[in-house]
């Protein structure tokens, strides 16, 4: 669940890999623009499939107990940003889904997948504090309970 034995995947207490990606509005984000909130940061194989609707559905559900713990959540998959435009405005989904059509900072978290005929994004999850470091990882995600996971954690860690 939590740790990160992986190939590729940053050790918990390491820095996040920096990104630099498309949402899905066009805007560049940043790594470095959420410094000094925690990032909920997940990877996820496919836009509008129903594993990563439950779980992109469930954040949204729960956007207003992760804000009040300083946090934001940033979505990313190998999808396009039309792609991620057309999924956000479906499911009202109020937080950026990032474009990494390359893979790079899909495999710079150790979170892509190559089946010979395609790629995609592992459903992956990092907890990012807000120094940038990598407070936890996830890297066997349960869709259906993963946000109250997410939410249990930060409180836990939010109390230190």
């Amino acid at each position: 669940m939590a740790c990160a034995v992986a190939a590729g995947v940053p050790a918990v207490g390491s820095p996040a890999p920096e990104f630099s990606l498309p949402d899905q509005a066009g805007r560049t984000l940043r790594l470095a623009d959420y410094r000094g909130k925690w990032v909920v940061l997940y990877f996820y194989p496919k836009d509008d499939t129903p594993g990563c609707t439950e779980e992109a559905c469930a954040f949204r559900d729960d956007q207003a107990a992760l804000t009040l713990l300083g946090a934001q959540v940033v979505g990313i998959s190998l999808d396009d940003t039309a792609s991620h435009a057309a999924f956000a405005k479906k499911y009202s989904l109020p937080f950026p889904l990032l474009a990494d059509s390359d893979a790079k900072v899909s495999a710079s978290y150790g979170a892509v997948t190559n089946l010979v005929v395609a790629k995609f994004a592992r459903r992956y999850t990092f907890l990012i504090d807000p120094q940038g470091r990598i407070a936890k990882a996830y890297l066997n995600v349960d869709t259906s309970r993963h946000s109250a996971e997410i939410i249990a954690d930060l409180k836990r860690l939010t109390s230190r």
